[in-house]
């Protein structure tokens, strides 16, 4: 943990080989790991996704609520107290909305392969695949069309400088990418 300045106050565990992490707006820590994690040694990583709060303490797990077992995460996001985590299995590619009240999971399929990054506004979700070390990603719209998430249009972005891994974060329905030096923001 930081201060406001950006000083270290605080120090905690929340698990090894963490694939994806977004804080939402009452301080909960969402992650997501990878095999070493949920295959390892720490008891609480291996459910595969996790909700922390700021002094380490698990708030929140799976406990059986996923259509089946996380291999790995792709990509996070928040929507309004919502957290949705984006994960596969050996059974394919899945995005899973949290209501932090009340532990309650909804998971769909995702529609697109290789997801690192979304964002959600309701209906309305914005999915992103990066080209790795390259200036560009690729966009997806999608729709929620009964129990479904529907791809609508996709596009290329060309960003200011090349993408790295964990370049995408969503909240609140938008899509900050990091591109080299730069921060750029597109609306789901």
């Amino acid at each position: 943990m930081h201060s406001p300045e950006g000083h270290p106050v605080k120090r905690f565990c929340i698990g090894d080989d963490i694939d994806y992490l977004i804080t939402d707006r009452h301080g909960g820590i969402w992650t997501s790991y990878g095999d070493e994690g949920i295959y390892g040694d720490h008891p609480e990583t291996s459910a595969g996704l996790a909700c922390w709060d700021t002094d380490g303490t698990l708030t929140w797990s799976p406990q059986g609520r996923l259509p089946v077992w996380p291999l790995s995460g792709n990509a996070g996001a928040t929507e309004a107290a919502a957290a949705w985590l984006a994960w596969y299995s050996h059974k394919g590619a899945f995005m899973s909305r949290v209501d932090p009240a009340t532990g309650d999971v909804t998971s769909y399929r995702n529609p697109l392969r290789d997801t690192d990054g979304i964002a959600v506004r309701g209906t309305r979700m914005l999915l992103s695949r990066r080209s790795h070390n390259r200036p560009e990603v690729e966009l997806s719209r999608a729709e929620l069309i009964g129990d479904a998430w529907v791809i609508t249009a996709q596009e290329k972005l060309r960003l200011p400088g090349p993408v790295v891994r964990r370049c995408a974060q969503g909240r609140d329905g938008f899509l900050w990418l990091r591109a080299g030096d730069s921060w750029v923001q597109v609306e789901a």
